[in-house]
């Protein structure tokens, strides 16, 4: 990967806006493939990049390239794929028709299905697979707050791909394991559609022993179902996923005390699900809990947690009106819950 080519930036969204701007902001040439809406907003305010330790930075519109047309991967040397995950193949048949054929391609994208679908559309293209810890609000116009911590995780390869995207502020780290690394990291994920039915910040529904006892619950039922399959996930904390349900099931004050050593949450951070409910978007339910329910078929596994919060999302998002507001008994009643 030259580093005088561009990164091109395939759905610059939230991740994408802010994972960009911060590459733009370590003197990298950065080109987003973006909507008009976020096009406009940069255009007319820059792009201010805020975090939650409070990094403040706007990166003038001039210092970026943000287009909808996608000629402007033509030059790219590395393209990084965050769009939803719906929206994989259609992106990757951009990519394969605008971006040079020695481009490396790495999926910044949540789920486990991401990288499978790229590189059977992209045929003969380096593709990596990739890990974004950490939360991102649009909070308009042109302001991106990245609200939790974590570095961003790539698959390692030979030509240390990780170590050259990495910038200041925005740490990039090669692993060994990246499909441990994304099955852990669905697993935390399935907390998206918890906070999104209870329509409140992370932190507060996080400080609620109910609303951690279901999300217990959901990763307790999702390792039946991925161990079912051998797969063995890799923990995004310094926590093992198997020790998670017994700590998120812990009273109140302590639970606090280890949430603060493993992770910083701004008290403004919502999932990016929650968002999605907001503003009236599709939601990515069928590659978290959707994956979790699929497997449970082809094992003849049950997991009717998953089902249910399946099913809730998809009537919210049919509502259209954005969260449903739910409380833990109205999404799984304690006499249902799992010991």
């Amino acid at each position: 990967m030259n580093s005088d080519r561009p990164i091109g930036i395939a759905g610059a969204g939230s991740i994408g806006c802010f994972v960009g701007g911060m590459l733009a902001a370590g003197g990298r040439r950065v080109a987003l493939l973006a909507r008009p809406r976020v096009i406009q907003e940069i255009e007319s305010n820059g792009l201010r990049l805020t975090s939650f330790e409070g990094f403040d930075r706007t990166i003038a519109a001039n210092a970026l390239t943000p287009s909808e047309d996608p000629q402007i991967l033509g030059e790219a040397g590395a393209v990084l794929v965050t769009v939803k995950s719906a929206d994989t193949a259609g992106i990757a048949d951009v990519i394969a028709r605008h971006a040079p054929a020695d481009a490396i391609i790495v999926s910044l994208q949540n789920g486990v299905g991401n990288v499978p679908v790229l590189r059977e559309r992209l045929p003969g293209r380096r593709v990596l697979a990739g890990m974004v810890p950490f939360n991102v609000i649009a909070k308009g116009p042109g302001q991106f707050h990245r609200a939790t911590s974590g570095d961003i995780l790539i698959e390692r390869d030979e030509a240390g791909t990780a170590a050259r995207l990495s910038v200041p502020g925005l740490k990039m780290l090669a692993t060994d394991d990246i499909a441990g690394v994304q099955w852990g990291k669905l697993l935390v994920n399935l907390n998206n559609a918890l906070n999104a039915l209870a329509g409140l910040p992370l932190r507060q529904q996080l400080a609620q022993r109910a609303w951690r006892i279901l999300f217990a619950d959901q990763i307790a039922e999702g390792l039946v179902a991925i161990r079912a399959e051998g797969i063995k996930p890799v923990s995004s904390t310094p926590i093992p996923a198997s020790w998670t349900p017994a700590m998120l099931r812990l009273p109140d004050a302590i639970f606090e005390v280890l949430l603060g050593r493993t992770m910083k949450i701004d008290p403004e951070a919502r999932s990016s699900m929650s968002e999605d409910l907001l503003r009236g978007r599709r939601t990515e339910i069928d590659y978290l809990q959707g994956v979790i329910t699929g497997i449970a078929d082809r094992h003849g596994l049950q997991a009717p947690l998953s089902r249910r919060i399946v099913e809730l999302i998809k009537r919210a998002e049919a509502a259209g009106k954005g969260s449903p507001g739910l409380t833990p008994e109205q999404i799984w009643p304690s006499s249902r819950r799992l010991p």
